[in-house]
Formats: C-alpha cells, sequence, structure tokens
C-alpha cells in the first residue's frame, strides 16, 4: 500500500508537471514568488498604517505636552521701557543737576556713559542709555544724588563707583536666584554673573532673565512628559539667551556665543547644542534643542508677553483688512479686538451660506501665507438678509 500510494504521488507530480509545463523546483519557485510577493504587499500596507498612526498620535502627544506645559506654567509678563525716569522735586534741582555752565551733567554722562534728557516736563529727568546695566547705575546713582542734595563733579565720581560696585552684587544675586529657583545645580561664576545681566536686558519689552526662567519651566515641565532628564532640560532652557547678555566686541549669533560660552565654562555637550540649535543655527543632536526652540516659541508669543509698537500694530490691521477686502463678494471688513479677529461683511446676494464657510477658510489660509504674528487671528463671516416692508 505504502509502495502503490508512492507511485500514485509520483504520477500525479509528472501529470501536474506535464499539464503545466514546470518541473517541480520551478513551481516550487514560482509559488513561492507569489507569497513573497503577498507578503511584501501585506507588509508594505501595514507599516504604512503603521507610519501614519504614529504621525497622528506623535501630533496629538505633541500638542496634549505643550498645552498641558502652557496650562501648568503662567508667568507674570510686564512693560518695561529702555529708558529710565527719575522724579524730582521743582525746577531748581534741574538747574543742580545741570550746574554751572554744564559742568554736573558733563560729569555726569562722562562717569555712567549714559545721555541725560531735561526738558520742559514738570518733575521728571530722563536717562537714555544704550547699555541697560549701565542706565540702572545711572538712575540709582542719580536718585541718590539727589536725595543727598551735594551734587558736584567729585561727589557724582564717587556715588557712580560705590554703586557700580553695588550693582555687581545686584547682578551676582539675580543670577543666583534664578538658579536657586529653577533647583539646578551650581553653575560657574561667570554664567551667574551673565545670568544676572540679563536681568537688565529685554526684548520687545520682555525681561530676558525672566523668558529664560519661564523657557526653563516649560522645558522641564515637557521633559517630565517625554521622559527625559529635567534638570539638564532646565538647565538648557536657562542657558538659551545667555548669548544676549554678552557685549557687541564678541560677534556671531547669540545662540552660537552662547553655546560658546556654556561650553566654555564646563557645561554637558547635550546642553550646549540645546543652546546652539534653538534657533536652527546648527543641527540638533537631542531632543533638548527642540524643546528649547518649543518653549522658547510659547514664552514669546503669549499674549502680553512682548509689546508691539504703534505703527506694527495699525499696519497689521490695515494688511488684515486689506486681505479680507481682496475676496469677490465682501462688502466690509473691521479688525477687532487688537487685531486678534477679522470681521468679514459679505454681499448676501453674491455669497450663500455655504460659500460663506468656504470664503472664511480661504480668508484665513491667505492670513496664515501673507502675514506674520503671534497668536491665533480668528475669521469670522457675517452674511445677513434684511427683508423690510411697510403697512399703509
Amino acid at each position: 500500500m505504502r509502495n502503490e500510494a508512492a507511485d500514485l504521488v509520483e504520477k500525479r507530480r509528472e501529470q501536474l508537471a506535464a499539464s503545466s509545463k514546470l518541473s517541480e523546483a520551478e513551481a516550487r519557485a514560482a509559488f513561492l514568488q507569489e507569497v513573497q510577493t503577498s507578503s511584501l504587499r501585506d507588509a508594505a500596507q501595514m507599516s504604512q498604517r503603521i507610519l501614519e498612526d504614529a504621525k497622528a498620535q506623535a501630533e496629538e502627544k505633541a500638542r496634549r505636552i505643550i498645552s498641558v506645559a502652557i496650562q501648568r506654567y503662567a508667568g507674570n509678563h510686564t512693560f518695561e521701557t529702555s529708558t529710565a525716569t527719575v522724579n524730582i522735586k521743582g525746577d531748581e534741582m534741574k538747574g543742580r543737576i545741570i550746574g554751572r555752565e554744564g559742568r554736573n551733567i558733563r560729569a555726569f554722562e562722562s562717569a555712567t556713559g549714559v545721555t541725560v534728557l531735561i526738558d520742559d516736563t514738570p518733575g521728571a529727568v530722563v536717562l537714555s542709555g544704550f547699555d541697560p546695566v549701565r542706565r540702572e547705575i545711572a538712575r540709582e546713582a542719580m536718585e541718590r544724588l539727589i536725595l543727598d542734595g551735594r551734587i558736584h563733579p567729585a561727589r557724582i565720581e564717587e556715588v557712580v563707583a560705590k554703586t557700580s560696585q553695588e550693582m555687581d552684587e545686584v547682578i551676582m544675586r539675580n543670577g543666583e536666584e534664578a538658579v536657586m529657583k529653577l533647583g539646578l545645580a551650581p553653575m560657574h561664576v561667570e554664567i551667574i554673573k551673565l545670568l544676572g545681566r540679563l536681568h537688565f536686558r529685554h526684548s520687545f519689552s520682555q525681561n530676558i532673565l525672566s523668558h529664560s526662567i519661564e523657557v526653563a519651566q516649560l522645558m522641564g515641565l515637557m521633559a517630565a512628559e517625554l521622559g527625559i532628564d529635567v534638570a539638564s532640560a532646565r538647565r538648557a532652557g536657562l542657558l538659551h539667551d545667555i548669548g544676549k547678555a554678552v557685549s557687541h566686541e564678541v560677534g556671531g549669533a547669540h545662540a552660537l556665543v552662547g553655546a560658546e560660552i556654556a561650553k566654555r565654562y564646563g557645561e554637558p555637550e547635550a546642553i550646549v547644542n540645546g543652546v546652539a540649535s534653538h534657533h536652527g543655527e546648527a543641527p540638533s543632536a537631542n531632543l533638548l534643542g527642540i524643546l528649547v526652540s518649543a518653549a522658547d516659541a510659547i514664552s514669546a508669543s503669549r499674549p502680553g508677553a512682548r509689546s508691539e509698537t504703534v505703527l506694527t500694530y495699525i499696519k497689521r490691521v490695515e494688511n488684515l483688512e486689506r486681505i479680507g477686502l481682496s475676496f469677490p463678494g465682501v462688502e466690509k471688513c473691521f479688525a477687532l479686538q487688537a487685531g486678534r479677529e477679522l470681521r468679514v461683511m459679505v454681499q448676501p446676494g453674491e455669497v450663500s451660506d455655504e460659500e460663506a464657510f468656504v470664503l472664511a477658510r480661504n480668508i484665513a489660509r491667505k492670513v496664515e501665507d501673507d502675514l506674520q504674528y503671534p497668536g491665533q487671528i480668528r475669521v469670522t463671516i457675517v452674511r445677513e438678509t434684511r427683508c423690510v416692508e411697510f403697512a399703509k
């Protein structure tokens, strides 16, 4: 029976080979090729589906991490100008500040490097200077001189010298407080000094030291969500703008300058790369650079963080209304809520209800493509039909 079964199997194979005109090896190869092609197609479809799911989940997770970080940290923002105003009593004090033939005001400007502006404004003297630290020294020295009452060149030099010495202590204290507030390990004394100097520098009226602390806090929150080292993230966030503390004598982008400073004073390579890459001047070698960039954008674009000039605001409002009026069927456009909303009135005979939704989307896309603005701008389409009839 076994022999008969083997003979039947062999005959069957011979019949299959004769009908298909393929040998057993060729048939096996063709079958395997078909299986392989089918498997590759299924694998490609599966990988594409996995990739799409991963992208969707990554975007959702990134959005959740950023939103959670924003909600959990809310920093205070204050508007600070680039000039300092000193209050005085009476015009007699203005004369004493100027001195005989202007000798006092010349001595003060020479000692501080700050310009003193004395005009007809009652009860105020304005100090204007490029260096914010010098301007703060001049303000403090001027207040002390006015309080003391003795204003002459020798006394001015003495008060300015003492105020400068005390300012160095204030700078160190500000830097140390920033590090302690974030719970970080001690840093090099030169880095502490540079951090303290950031307290007197501003970017679009935003205090850079407060901005750096906020970025560090946001970095810590996002790092905790991602499961990476929180202390390193906060350290990179605190140091990301340290390049802005150096004078104009050091050239280059502030991100690269800051990275060079951090490297010089022994910061880890991951933090150095995070500082260097947060504006794209250097490639990101780890997640810190990407997180610094995200936290920096969050802090800078938060409503109220950075003020706009009147001219910039007016120009943005005009551009918003111009974009709205450029579409057919639009009758009127109004920029509302300080340019945060564009209210568009359309002609009901030319734009239907369905077309109004499409018009709103098209206007929003054009605003995104043509304008640069913090936050978001809401586009509202108003279509109104009025039917009026008189009863006689």
